[in-house]
């Protein structure tokens, strides 16, 4: 980045020095081209007022003619009306065209006064041209020679770039400077993007400085969040293999009697059972991650279809729980997949029949709320503190663990429930205290 920054703008000032050497030049050359015109003028205004032309016969040879000024940086030429050259200081007169042509000369018989440029390429001059009328009806004209454009450019380069070299040298040292007292700064907001205190050093990093943080406070939770979730399973895994391994030692070293056999078979059947479920509630969990990035199997479905659906499993467990369950509502379409809602109901009636009390009642139903679709699952158990609230949703949280242990829970259905539910682009809503009972509302 800041080699980036540096280029740029030593390119910067490389143009603009650049352009500004070009633009001198030419503003300083078009006031020497006004300079060297104002002179001519000048030079051809004093040479008629004196009238030396006018007093000359134009009969006499131009050896009689001789100019007591100093005319040696300037050629003098007189033209008699009919273009005849009866004069000039740089050449003899009897050798030269008929002038009536030129473009100062026909200029100054028509308008008084003419003047023009002419360039020479080979020699990379250019004459400068300026022309009166005289009283007597001639025009006398006055030139002289002056370095073009190119020929004063490449006269001056040298130093120019002389002084080009320098300031790109001056500017190269300036730029990684200034490029690094701005991004000194922003090296400091990156080096305290865990501390909340810090702000960005330039308003107008504000909302970078906000989104980096974020990303930055996201990124760490997340990997907080997979640092637990592999000690939590690590955790949840060991302790029903552990009971397995121990129970089996046991059975094999034939340390247990006839009666207790049956009792380390069952348990060793519930420690399978447990982790048979926890390994599909992971597994679950993993394909609903990979789900996020890929495309969704979505169709319009009905939820009091899957309500259905769930009605008899769901009533066996309650009774054996001795939970009353209901199951209220009627038609409403949503938009999601049919599989993922089914799991979404289950996990949330069987949430709320394990967390009950014997004789507690759990309703679920399902509506329309500003035409959209409402599934509530509403119970009378033991609730839920209200600090606890927010965490019910993180993977292998329990607020009962003795219970949850007890009933076979494995920690990850509320997770489930909550990747569903975002997933669908839909909300969740808890309400719930303890002794009272809780109520879960998912709306689509």
């Amino acid at each position: 980045m800041k080699n980036e920054i540096n280029k740029r703008l030593v390119g910067i000032a490389i143009l603009a020095i650049i352009a500004t050497v070009v633009g001198i030049t030419i503003i300083n050359y078009g006031l020497f081209q006004k300079q060297v015109r104002g002179d001519l003028a000048i030079c051809a205004k004093l040479l008629k007022e004196t009238h030396f032309f006018e007093s000359v016969n134009r009969d006499t040879g131009e050896a009689e003619i001789e100019l007591s000024m100093d005319t040696e940086k300037f050629r003098v030429t007189w033209v008699d009306s009919d273009g005849t050259v009866l004069y000039d200081n740089d050449a003899a007169a009897a050798n030269l065209s008929n002038h009536s042509d030129r473009p100062e000369i026909s200029e100054a018989f028509a308008e008084g006064v003419g003047e023009s440029v002419r360039r020479s390429d080979t020699m990379n001059m250019n004459t400068y041209y300026y022309a009166v009328l005289l009283d007597n009806g001639t025009v006398l004209r006055v030139a002289t020679q002056a370095q073009s454009l190119w020929a004063v450019f490449k006269s001056v380069f040298p130093i120019i770039a002389l002084i080009i070299l320098v300031i790109i040298a001056i500017c190269v040292a300036l730029s990684h400077l200034l490029t690094k007292q701005l991004l000194k700064p922003i090296e400091m907001m990156a080096s305290n993007l865990d501390s909340a205190d810090y702000s960005a050093p330039y308003r107008e990093l504000e909302p970078f400085s906000e989104t980096l943080r974020t990303q930055h406070m996201d990124i760490l939770s997340a990997a907080k969040a997979r640092q637990d979730f592999t000690a939590n399973v690590s955790h949840e895994l060991k302790t029903p293999l552990t009971a397995i391994s121990g129970y089996a030692e046991l059975l094999e070293e034939g340390m247990v009697s006839g009666d207790m056999q049956n009792h380390f078979y069952r348990e060793i059947r519930k420690n399978s059972d447990r982790l048979l479920a926890l390994i599909n509630d992971i597994i679950n969990l993993s394909e609903l991650d990979r789900k996020e990035e890929g495309k969704l199997n979505f169709s319009e479905v009905d939820l009091n279809e899957i309500l259905r659906e769930c009605e008899s499993e769901l009533a066996e467990n309650a009774r054996q729980r001795d939970v009353e369950i209901t199951f209220e509502g009627k038609p409403v379409m949503v938009r999601g997949n049919r599989n993922m809602l089914k799991e979404l109901v289950e996990n949330l009636a069987q949430n709320a029949i394990t967390y009950n009390n014997p004789g507690g009642r759990v309703t679920v139903s399902v509506s329309e709320d500003g035409g959209r679709g409402k599934l509530i699952v509403k119970d009378n158990g033991i609730g839920i503190p209200l600090a606890e609230q927010q965490r019910v949703f993180e993977r292998f949280y329990r607020v009962d663990k003795s219970r949850s242990k007890a009933t076979g829970g494995t920690g990850l259905g509320l997770a489930i429930v909550k990747h569903i539910v975002e997933l669908h682009g839909a909300r969740i809503e808890l309400d719930s205290a303890p002794g009272v009972g809780t109520t879960v509302a998912v709306f689509f």
